[in-house]
């Protein structure tokens, strides 16, 4: 299954290592990623496919949401068919 994790928050170094380690961990293999600094602000989105992953769904949800709060970001993961209604015009 396919998936859309996004991140937001203020800019530091090493996000992208610490979420992208999250999810090499579990299994899972990053499809596509895009990033961008807005002056402080860091923002990230990537499609990612979950079918190696080693946990429940809902599991890497909350470790992505405790990510976030240890690192004062917002991480969100939705499933992608998911995603793509919520945002048809």
């Amino acid at each position: 299954m396919r998936a859309i994790v996004s991140v937001v928050g203020k800019d530091r170094k090493g996000i992208i290592a610490e979420v992208c380690s999250l999810l090499a961990e579990n299994g899972i293999n990053i499809l596509d990623i895009s990033q961008t600094v807005m002056q402080d602000f860091f923002t990230m989105i990537m499609l990612i496919d979950t079918d190696g992953c080693d946990i429940p769904f809902a599991d890497l949800g909350d470790r992505l949401t405790e990510k976030g709060e240890e690192l004062a970001l917002k991480i969100r993961i939705q499933r992608e068919d998911i995603f793509n209604a919520m945002h048809r015009v």
